[in-house]
């Protein structure tokens, strides 16, 4: 695998534990505080994911398209959630969770399919 793809793979990784935190942490550990304060803490947080998020994109975007590396994102942005929403929010898990990570493994099969073909 070229070393652009899995730089951004890494910090694509890295920049999606961030945002995960960012958006849905504070239902957990702010929720008796207002709103705002959960604002304030999740873009504090969400700055450390934009510093890892765009030169991800940057890096990636040499050897991959715009939409090949929006539906990576959204297949990492899956592979980091579910974890996260199990052991962290203590949310079940259901089988329909199952079903639409199969979705989003056909959409990066078909953005990838020409990669994998070898053309």
């Amino acid at each position: 695998m070229n070393r652009h793809v899995l730089t951004a793979i890494t910090l694509l990784t890295c920049s999606n534990v961030f945002m995960t935190f960012a958006w849905y942490a504070h239902l957990r550990n702010l929720a008796h505080r207002p709103w705002f304060i959960a604002a304030v803490a999740s873009w504090t947080i969400a700055l450390f994911e934009y510093l890892l998020q765009v030169p991800a994109n940057r890096i990636g975007h040499h050897v991959l398209t715009v939409p090949q590396l929006k539906i990576l994102q959204e297949a990492i942005a899956l592979a980091v959630f579910v974890p996260f929403s199990v052991l962290y929010l203590k949310e079940p898990v259901r089988s329909d969770y199952l079903w639409a990570a199969l979705c989003i493994m056909g959409a990066v099969f078909f953005v990838f399919r020409a990669r994998l073909a070898g053309g």
